[in-house]
């Protein structure tokens, strides 16, 4: 992969997470810029809500068409109502060791949360953390416990297994989803790098053969993830591992990817020179970056 298969889209942004596609645009948490932003298929980037003080983590949608988010600093997830209030959807704190993260939100309005479970810019030694579901009433229950940094979860198998990243152990980690949302049955689905052993922050990072970060899955049932040591976006498949790299340019890590556009075959990566928050906050240096590939979302 050479630099010259990437397109460059929209503005520059401090810190591209979790992007999304929906209704034409691509929706994107731009976290230490504290906002959120859309990017049409010309480039144009519009701010469509901003946060005060907090950090925007995953997104997604009510069956309303309502948008909610993930308020990581805060440990909540908010709801954009339409007459531009933001309002609290559900209190995560209670369950949530450390910053909130990512989010699933399904058709139904059911959400899976992930969290740090750790200050990681703070340096505090890693612990494992839960995977939180959020009901479409915005209740909050524990839906899988121990888990290494748990990040991006996606559905598969037409829904019957939930997949989640853990991001400090190298691997992806598989659920059955029960028709209430519960998870059951806890396997390793891919295992793609050794787990280093716990250490402090430094040391696990440096550990890392791979660090699953932001991920979509493709309709053959593999993952793009983007993995977040490596400055490459990966193809990742069940039991088997890495099965197709694409390298970043020169300078960029990859910390999100997500498939979209018109035809579901267009991949977009978040990009930054590192996730290091005062370096991020203090420039603009983020870009989007968009490829083809062979399998639609």
């Amino acid at each position: 992969m050479t630099e010259t298969d990437w397109i460059r889209t929209g503005a520059a942004g401090a810190f591209y997470e979790c992007p999304r596609w929906h209704e034409g645009a691509w929706w994107v948490s731009d976290l230490y810029a504290d906002r959120i932003v859309t990017v049409s298929d010309g480039g144009r980037t519009d701010t469509v809500v901003g946060l005060d003080g907090d950090h925007p983590g995953g997104l997604g949608w009510l069956p309303d068409g309502s948008l909610v988010f993930v308020a990581m600093l805060a440990r909540k997830v908010l709801r954009l109502r339409p007459d531009g209030r933001v309002v609290e959807h559900a209190d995560l704190a209670p369950h949530c060791p450390g910053p909130a993260n990512d989010m699933l939100v399904l058709p139904d309005g059911t959400a899976y949360v992930g969290c740090f479970g750790f200050d990681l810019n703070g340096g505090e030694h890693p612990r494992t953390a839960p995977l939180l579901r959020v009901l479409p009433d915005g209740t909050v229950e524990v839906a899988a416990r121990d888990l290494l940094f748990p990040n991006a979860a996606v559905l598969t198998d037409g829904g019957r297994t939930l997949v989640v990243g853990e991001t400090f152990a190298g691997r992806h980690t598989a659920f059955t989803r029960a028709p209430d949302g519960s998870l059951t049955d806890r396997r390793t689905w891919a295992q793609v790098a050794p787990a280093p052993p716990m250490a402090p922050t430094a040391e696990m990072i440096a550990g890392l053969g791979y660090a699953p970060d932001g991920c979509a899955v493709d309709g053959s049932g593999d993952l793009w993830v983007a993995d977040a040591v490596g400055a490459r976006v990966v193809r990742v498949r069940e039991g088997e591992g890495i099965v197709e790299q694409r390298d970043l340019p020169a300078g960029l890590g990859a910390f999100a990817c997500g498939l979209g556009g018109d035809d579901g075959r267009t991949l977009l990566v978040c990009a930054a020179p590192d996730f290091h928050p005062g370096a991020r906050a203090a420039a603009r240096e983020a870009v989007l970056l968009t490829t083809r590939v062979a399998t639609a979302a």
